[in-house]
């Protein structure tokens, strides 16, 4: 069971219906796959979330391609390990078509109600809702955003709500309190959403879709590069307007005790931390192709509707802006993500897992990857198969589960690619070949999906090697496409016979050729690492290692890392508390070889 049905609800019943016979999703049919914040799926560090999501079968990819409407490829003048997809979506549409996957699926049923408590009968759950029904269960996932006694603020007013007009999850915190989680509150919000026929485009600096779409699934919508976005700016006018009403902000008042986004901050918060700048920059985005609103992306704010209509008015191009939707602020409870496992299991709920932002994340991206995790592990543990874990070594989503259960976080989790110690070998070009065998194994995809991906990269081969024995000129091909100024695309254009490829299989060539010297450079320094990494700490009783400091023997016992490489990402664990470790297993267990880290 599944409850809530936003991008982590959307993600883990679609994944859990893999292992059958029924996953059911209890939450409002008509609120599924909603976007509530930007129209938009990708970007830094969140777009690698997204290809590896496709490539274990998820949908968050499909959904973004099928109702794209502007893509554009960030970073792009830099390396691969930074480049990333993002994709405008038609919001509205992209509800439909996520409620269209959903609802369509014959093992996947819908169940309108509020889940109000949890409770344990031997091996099964019965969840309860609001009305009294009961659900029997072998594994529940909770994937409930923002709802969890979520309370919106307008300026100094507030109201209990989990988003804009939907009322909050008011009873389930008192079931995860009650089994000994310990819950925070943390903070998001919005931006206005302006009436787009009030905004002065003729100011605004346009910005042009890529011409040739990209795609997370390999294929785009029809309208994938039919829309632009724009961008405008602060000015001195808005930044003295929010210098004097700060005493508005329910944040500055103190009236929100949650924890806000450092990497996403509200309007307020930039004008006061960055006090030194004169503007900040801001994106105008539309919520569809025909729309009759865009989207003032780093505009969030929670300050009162009458001091946002002017504030939105001193912006370049708005001086008569219309605002349909005002900005608001979100305050909700969330998990201690460090009481969970790396599947996202509760450690004190066996067999309730947690997805999204009620585990403490920011983002549409880390939801989805999440919920699909969760929602395969709790179909897996239904159906009586073993426990599978993504590890950190595998890509983008390892490194955000790994950072949640063994760092935690006090305020919204981000992903970006500066977490990801190896992202030249977790390339967003490249999520196919490292996941996709894993998702075989899982039961996420099926042979024929798996030998799909095999029979891309086996092209690739051989299409290096072909270049090899292609000479033009007097030079080896493949010594000419190690240059920057060389390209497939220029050989082939200076007349060069070279192998047939598609564009993705060209472009990951091209990758592997220029970059092979700092690929294979990567690749050994993430064996040194994991020479360490094969020392397990399962069983081991951290009061007998007498070297320990007191905090890392406390830390380790509440975490229980399972190697010695997740021990070192425990806050608190310092170098020689690793090293104590080491020594205390090469004598407890004999191991006799150097063991570096």
């Amino acid at each position: 069971m599944v409850v809530g049905g936003g991008h982590a609800g959307i993600e883990a019943a679609w994944a859990a219906a893999k292992f059958g016979p029924t996953a059911l999703l209890i939450g409002n049919p008509a609120t599924i796959g909603r976007m509530p914040c930007n129209p938009a799926v990708g970007g830094p560090g969140k777009s690698q979330l997204v290809f590896e999501v496709q490539a274990m079968g998820g949908l968050m990819g499909r959904i973004a391609d099928d109702t794209a409407i502007h893509t554009r490829v960030l970073n792009a003048s830099k390396g691969p390990a930074v480049q990333s997809l993002r994709v405008q979506n038609e919001r509205d549409a992209y509800a439909v078509r996520a409620q269209e996957y959903v609802l369509g699926h014959s093992g996947i049923d819908i169940l309108r109600a509020e889940a109000a408590a949890l409770e344990r009968d031997h091996e099964l759950w019965h969840v309860v809702t609001t009305d009294g029904r009961r659900y029997r269960t072998r594994c529940v996932v909770l994937a409930t955003g923002t709802f969890l006694q979520g309370v919106t603020w307008y300026g100094r007013t507030s109201r209990p709500e989990g988003r804009q007009g939907e009322p909050p999850s008011r009873f389930l915190s008192s079931t995860l309190s009650a089994s000994g989680h310990r819950l925070k509150r943390f903070k998001t919000g919005t931006p206005p959403r302006v009436r787009a026929d009030s905004v002065n485009f003729d100011v605004l600096q346009e910005i042009a879709a890529d011409p040739h779409p990209r795609s997370f699934s390999g294929r785009s919508g029809p309208q994938a590069a039919s829309t632009p976005t724009w961008q405008t700016h602060t000015t001195p006018t808005t930044h003295r307007l929010i210098q004097e009403n700060l005493h508005e902000s329910p944040m500055y008042a103190g009236d929100i005790a949650g924890l806000g986004p450092r990497y996403c901050p509200s309007i307020e918060d930039k004008v006061v931390r960055f006090a030194h700048h004169d503007r900040h920059l801001l994106f105008v985005e539309p919520d569809g192709v025909n729309t009759s609103e865009v989207y003032l992306q780093g505009f969030s704010s929670s300050l009162p509707p009458h001091l946002q209509d002017t504030l939105v008015r001193s912006l370049p191009g708005f001086e008569r802006a219309v605002i349909q939707r005002y900005a608001y602020a979100v305050e909700y409870d969330v998990i201690d993500t460090t009481e969970l496992t790396l599947n996202l299991e509760s450690r004190y709920l066996p067999g309730v897992f947690t997805a999204g932002q009620v585990n403490g994340t920011s983002g549409y991206e880390e939801a989805a990857a999440q919920g699909l995790v969760a929602g395969s592990a709790a179909g897996r543990r239904a159906s009586g198969l073993t426990d599978c874990f993504v590890s950190r070594e595998t890509g983008y989503i390892g490194v955000m589960l790994d950072d949640l259960v063994f760092k935690g976080s006090d305020e919204p989790y981000r992903m970006m690619t500066s977490r990801v110690e190896h992202r030249l070998l977790c390339r967003q070009d490249n999520a196919d070949e490292r996941l996709a065998p894993l998702a075989h194994d899982l039961g996420l995809i099926d042979h024929a999906a798996l030998a799909k991906v095999r029979d891309k990269y086996e092209r690739i081969r051989g299409a290096r090697q072909q270049l090899e024995q292609v000479r033009w000129q007097g030079n080896n091909a493949l010594g000419l496409l190690r240059r920057p100024e060389y390209t497939l695309s220029t050989l082939r254009t200076a007349g060069v016979v070279l192998p047939e490829l598609d564009s993705v299989e060209s472009e990951s060539l091209e990758i592997n050729v220029k970059y092979e010297g700092y690929i294979a450079r990567a690749r050994r320094q993430l064996q040194a690492e994991e020479h360490s990494a094969e020392m397990r700490l399962d069983q081991l009783d951290y009061s007998s290692v007498a070297a320990l400091s007191t905090e890392a023997r406390e830390k380790l016992a509440k975490v229980r890392p399972s190697t010695v490489a997740q021990a070192t990402r425990v806050p608190g664990v310092r170098r020689g508390d690793v090293t104590a470790l080491l020594v205390h297993l090469r004598q407890v267990a004999g191991v006799s070889r150097e063991t570096k880290l």
